[in-house]
């Protein structure tokens, strides 16, 4: 059954039609203790998920090999379903054993499985894959895919009819090979085009591969440290079909850096997005949008540059969100050790010299919860649908051989489910959950969709060197919530940017839609808001990347809504 949604023009007292009905029920109001019977089920198998990364690893440890893999969350045809998209890698040059190993595109049945249409899509293309941004570059209505890579990254066009191009060439993105990590699809500019940011790690080859031991005696994964940066690459949206190179120009050309994540906020809600970028072994970026093409790199200034013991953190994982109803998006930050949460003062950028970047790691109780980890994709998420946003990491070390110098930090690790419980902090649910979720497994990039349509928000973890892992999230949907899919007109048609508030039960909160975040991958571009025990929105606000507002409402909850913004680029 294919899924429709309502679309939203402008102001609405009431909405007659809806996509689907669901029966009101009662919920008890909590804070303190997990919603009774969420829990989270491993179906990979059963709904045919079939995959196994290769990082080409051979025995000689090369450095790529422990960064990826990635994945995506994206509706490819249109048809209201999300299906999945999973990052692969290859052998090396001389080290042949898996021809088959190539991206995985998986369309959503509507019935709980999958079939691979990688082939029929033309996305059996070999490539040594990391991570992936999905976006509507050329506002055609059909979503793209971008595929970061050590050597050559890929740009996929979406054909409209099942398929795509590799349309990487005439696209002008053939170039310098890197190491190409995490990726967004951002309008800078605010044209109405979406341009393309991605972040590269360490100047390396297999030519001058260096040797890094754990243990003194075998040589063991390096981290970026002794291998000079390369610069993270802004490529400016033609609205032709092609990009050019700004990086200079725009003031975002860092060789020195050595970048894992990256993430679009607007971190001083002045309309024009901001980026944060996360390094390993060098200080973490802010780039501050000035308004004219050009950004202004603020990472110390604002707090994040550096740790508490004044050095540079191995930093891989980033997502920004407004966690606890300020209306404002705080940062957080997966590193070696710990999560690091950033909370937004709202005093603005130059506020009296001082950081308007407040560390609450250690208050908010995310520090503790995971410490003697080693994060990489976090993000910001509504697992239970109370309203309050949670937080979950994918945690795993770099190589194997750790569990014989730190066995007590080990190589694979459990995931951890932060669960929001107001007032700025958060307690660890993650074996609270069902028995799947808290299994050992060397983690990488994670995404979240809601792949059955019932409301609540489905997970995928991926592993290095190992299977990809499908949660369904059963129970969540207890509690009320309302889901909306944006359609730009004068924005990119995908909305990404814009800003959506909702007023509900007493309570406001706000969610702006975006590419990539977390590391390596991308969630589904729709916004599913947790309403707890309200069953009505009173009103939503939109303000789009072209400057629109919008006011809508009152909303029924349950529902999905699809807003249009008006061609006029008039407010209303």
């Amino acid at each position: 059954m294919k899924l429709s949604y309502v679309v939203v023009f402008a102001v609405i007292a009431v909405i007659a039609v809806v996509a689907f009905v669901f029966p009101a029920t009662s919920i008890v109001a909590y804070r303190a203790q997990p919603l009774p019977g969420v829990h989270f089920t491993d179906i990979t198998s059963s709904a045919g998920i079939r995959f196994i990364h290769n990082n080409g690893a051979f025995g000689k440890k090369l450095l790529p090999e422990s960064i990826g893999p990635g994945c995506a969350f994206m509706d490819f045809d249109n048809d209201g379903w999300q299906d999945i998209l999973l990052v692969n890698g290859e052998d090396w040059p001389g080290h042949h054993r898996d021809a088959g190993s190539t991206l995985r595109l998986y369309r959503n049945n509507r019935n709980g499985t999958f079939t691979d249409v990688t082939k029929t899509a033309g996305l059996n293309i070999p490539m040594h894959g990391l991570g992936v941004a999905v976006g509507d570059y050329d506002n055609d209505g059909f979503d793209d895919i971008f595929v970061t890579a050590v050597g050559q990254s890929h740009l996929f066009h979406n054909n409209g009819n099942g398929t795509f191009s590799d349309v990487t060439r005439q696209a002008g993105l053939k170039g310098t090979p890197h190491i190409s990590t995490s990726a967004v699809w951002v309008d800078y500019d605010r044209d109405g085009y979406l341009d393309l940011f991605f972040a590269n790690y360490a100047n390396w080859s297999p030519q001058n591969d260096l040797f890094c031991t754990l243990d003194g005696r075998v040589k063991s994964y390096c981290s970026a440290e002794p291998y000079k940066g390369d610069s993270p690459r802004l490529y400016h949206n033609n609205r032709d079909g092609t990009f050019t190179d700004l990086s200079q120009q725009a003031g975002v050309y860092k060789p020195t850096f050595k970048s894992l994540g990256v993430s679009a906020v607007d971190m001083d809600d002045d309309g024009w997005p901001d980026l944060v970028v996360t390094n390993d072994t060098e200080p973490n970026a802010f780039f501050h949008n000035n308004g004219n093409g050009t950004f202004l790199e603020a990472g110390e200034l604002v707090g994040i540059g550096y740790s508490e013991t004044g050095l540079p953190a191995s930093t891989t994982g980033v997502d920004a969100a407004d966690y606890d109803g300020s209306g404002r998006q705080s940062i957080l930050l997966s590193t070696t050790g710990r999560l690091l949460l950033f909370h937004n003062e709202g005093k603005g950028l130059f506020y009296e010299g001082r950081n308007f970047l407040l560390d609450m790691s250690e208050v908010s109780g995310v520090a503790g919860a995971t410490s003697m980890s080693k994060g990489f994709a976090t993000f910001f998420w509504d697992f239970d649908l109370d309203g309050y946003p949670d937080i979950f990491v994918a945690d795993g070390y770099s190589d194997s051989a750790i569990d014989l110098v730190q066995p007590r930090l080990g190589y694979a690790q459990a995931p951890h489910l932060l669960r929001n419980i107001g007032n700025g902090r958060f307690e660890d649910v993650t074996f609270e959950v069902g028995p799947s979720l808290g299994r050992r497994i060397v983690g990488r990039g994670a995404c979240y969709a809601d792949i059955d349509n019932d409301g609540d928000l489905d997970l995928l973890v991926m592993t290095n060197g190992g299977p990809a892992h499908l949660y369904r999230n059963d129970g969540g949907n207890r509690n009320s919530w309302i889901a909306f899919k944006l359609e730009g007109q004068v924005s990119n048609r995908d909305g990404i940017g814009a800003k959506v508030r909702v007023f509900a039960g007493g309570r406001t909160q706000t969610q702006f839609v975006k590419s990539g975040s977390g590391y390596l991958s991308q969630n589904q571009l729709p916004l599913v808001f947790g309403l707890g025990t309200v069953s009505n929105v009173e009103k939503v606000e939109v303000f789009w990347p072209s400057g629109v507002h919008q006011i809508l409402g009152p909303y029924p909850a349950r529902r999905r809504y699809k807003i249009r913004e008006p061609k006029s680029g008039q407010s209303q």
